[in-house]
């Protein structure tokens, strides 16, 4: 039996479970990136990566759109049975990636005096995030070859395949962490070069299961160029560009603030912010197959399967969040203490940890909700969401004197962010739908 011809829960659960394996790999990755850091004598290390990885949150994720629109825009090809139009979207987005690598490779420098000088961090902290940038920027070819690869191969429903580049590539980071930060001795700079290496793996993984397909269909220069193609999809990533670099923004904001507090906080936020993002992974997990999905129920037309196929994710993101919370909370002194062996900075992360709670099940809802608008290729709600949702979480910081250096405060502006997320999606939502409905 087809895909097309499975019940939706069957179809979505055969989506969600291989994207899951794959999502809660990649926090895992950062999580051994921490542990290793954070039992090196000097906390300055995971500091100092914690703010270099802000930088690559922008230089790469600012990209994202090419994971992210090219799931869309096939899924929609693979709806409308357009299979010739599926290959020419893969030529289509890796040559935006590589001229976007290209740039960032010869502008690493500037990148980075930019980066830094904008971040806070005590000289010892920025020396190591500078050592862990130029040690991964070299990985940018890779990486944004392997955002379209994976987006390509969602939007194709092929998670199974997106699985298999995914654990290699994390595998191989844990195995090259070790070498370079345990044996080798290189700190930052050995956690930078084992990411960029086992992005290269991960792109030879996935070359090699195309090739194993068949081989891919003939580029045709004239298809990959179309003009009304072409504005399509630049129109599509520019919206979600904005979105991005927003989101972010934001981020990068928290992680700032952070330090700005104090070097104690700055890390116990990390420790945090790493638990968020394994439930964000797991919850992308659900969100991908989302993505998939609404794709190719809009190019069939088929509304009633969108209301279906959201009912579903929902339930699904949230119920996945909840695991999360029940692992921070039901074994705190574990946690903490496999994540860092300086006991007040595992105290620190014990003492914001409730913020988990309103963050974590809030970004459940605003993920899935990123999974449908992105299959449905309608960037400019994800545009003015984050715009008008960023704008909320710098309102307790930036009035009132509520801030003064107080972490709740920081953590309060995050959790608003995420209400926002939800509240804005919710209305564009409805208005979408009706939409699509009136246009059959």
């Amino acid at each position: 039996m087809s895909s097309a011809e499975l019940p939706l829960g069957r179809r979505f659960a055969r989506l969600a479970v291989p994207n899951i394996i794959s999502n809660v790999t990649v926090p895992l990755v950062g999580l051994v990136d921490t542990a290793m850091l954070g039992h090196l004598p000097d906390i300055s290390f995971l500091a100092g990566v914690a703010l270099g990885a802000v930088i690559f949150d922008y230089a790469y994720w600012s990209f994202g759109f090419l994971r992210m629109g090219t799931t869309g825009v096939t899924a929609q090809a693979v709806g409308r049975d357009d299979h010739a139009e599926v290959w020419q979207i893969l030529y289509r987005s890796l040559l935006v990636a590589l001229a976007i690598a290209a740039l960032l490779l010869i502008s690493q420098r500037l990148i980075a005096y930019l980066g830094f000088s904008v971040l806070a961090g005590q000289g010892s902290v920025e020396a190591a995030g500078r050592d862990y940038f130029f040690g991964r920027i070299w990985g940018a070819p890779a990486t944004l070859s392997n955002y379209v690869l994976l987006g390509w191969l969602l939007g194709r429903e092929r998670a199974r395949e997106a699985l298999i580049i995914t654990v290699v590539g994390n595998l191989a980071n844990v195995g090259l962490d070790y070498l370079f930060i345990m044996r080798l001795g290189m700190a930052a700079a050995g956690a930078g070069v084992a990411t960029a290496l086992s992005q290269y793996l991960m792109l030879a993984t996935a070359v090699a299961l195309i090739l194993r397909e068949g081989g891919p269909a003939p580029f045709r220069s004239q298809a990959v160029f179309d003009r009304a193609r072409l504005g399509e999809l630049f129109r599509l990533n520019r919206d979600i560009l904005v979105r991005t670099v927003m989101l972010m923004t934001t981020f990068a904001v928290f992680t700032n603030f952070s330090a700005i507090i104090g070097t104690g906080i700055l890390a116990a936020n990390t420790i945090l912010f790493r638990f968020q993002m394994l439930g964000s992974y797991l919850i992308d997990g659900a969100a991908f197959a989302t993505e998939s999905l609404a794709g190719i129920y809009k190019g069939r037309g088929d509304v009633a399967g969108l209301r279906r196929l959201l009912r579903l994710a929902m339930f699904t993101g949230v119920a996945f969040a909840l695991p999360v919370l029940a692992l921070m909370f039901g074994v705190p002194d574990w946690l903490y203490g496999t994540m860092t062996s300086h006991a007040d900075v595992a105290a620190l992360a014990w003492r914001y940890s409730w913020w988990m709670i309103p963050v974590v099940l809030l970004g459940a809802v605003a993920f899935i909700y990123d999974g449908f608008f992105i299959g449905l290729t309608e960037g400019r709600v994800l545009r003015n969401q984050m715009l008008i949702s960023a704008l909320l979480f710098y309102l307790p910081l930036a009035t009132l004197g509520l801030w003064q250096g107080n972490n709740d405060v920081l953590w309060l502006a995050m959790a608003i962010f995420m209400a926002g997320r939800c509240l804005t999606m919710w209305l564009a939502e409805r208005r979408v739908l009706v939409e699509l409905e009136q246009a059959r």
